[in-house]
C-alpha cells in the first residue's frame, strides 16, 4: 500500500507548527515569571499577594478595616469585598523583578552573615598547636588554649 504525499506534508506542517508553538511558548515562559501565588501569599519584603491583581501589598487580600469599614484589595480601599474568580496567578514582569530583588538582596544577606559566622567562629577559637610526645616531630594536636 502506497502512502500518499499529502499525508507526508501535513504531517510535516503539523511537526512544524507544534515546534514554532513549543519554541513561542518557551520564549514566552523564559520573560514569564518563575512562581504563581495565592492569594495572601506573604514574602516577606514584599507583602502579600493579590493574585486578581498580580501584585503584592503591605495588606492582605479583603482586608478589613473595622474603622473605615472599607476592605483593601488591589492598593484601593471598597465599601465591600473584591470578588473574583481568581485565586492564583502570576505577579506582573514588574513585580516579578522586585521580587527577584528582594531574594538577591536576601541571599547576599545571607552569604554575608554565613561569612561573619565563620570569620567570628575563626576568630573567636585561639587553636595553639601543642607537640605531642611520640614519634617524629611533625606530630601536632590541637588546643583551645585551656588546659
Amino acid at each position: 500500500m502506497k502512502r500518499s504525499s499529502k499525508i507526508r506534508l501535513v504531517l510535516l506542517g503539523g511537526l512544524s507548527a507544534g515546534a514554532l508553538a513549543t519554541s513561542a511558548e518557551l520564549t514566552a515562559s523564559a520573560r514569564a515569571p518563575a512562581n504563581v501565588y495565592g492569594n495572601d501569599f506573604l514574602v516577606p519584603g514584599a507583602g502579600y499577594y493579590h493574585a486578581p491583581f498580580q501584585a503584592f501589598y503591605k495588606q492582605p487580600y479583603n482586608d478589613y478595616d473595622a474603622q473605615r469599614k472599607l476592605y483593601f484589595y488591589g492598593g484601593q480601599w471598597g465599601p465591600e469585598p473584591h470578588r473574583s474568580v481568581v485565586n492564583i496567578s502570576a505577579p506582573t514582569p514588574e513585580a516579578a523583578l522586585v521580587l527577584d530583588a528582594i531574594r538577591r538582596n536576601e541571599a547576599q544577606r545571607t552569604r554575608d552573615a554565613a561569612l561573619a559566622a565563620e570569620t567570628l567562629r575563626r576568630n573567636s577559637l585561639p587553636y595553639t598547636a601543642i607537640p605531642r610526645s611520640g614519634f617524629g616531630s611533625t606530630s601536632h594536636s590541637f588546643s583551645s588554649g585551656s588546659s
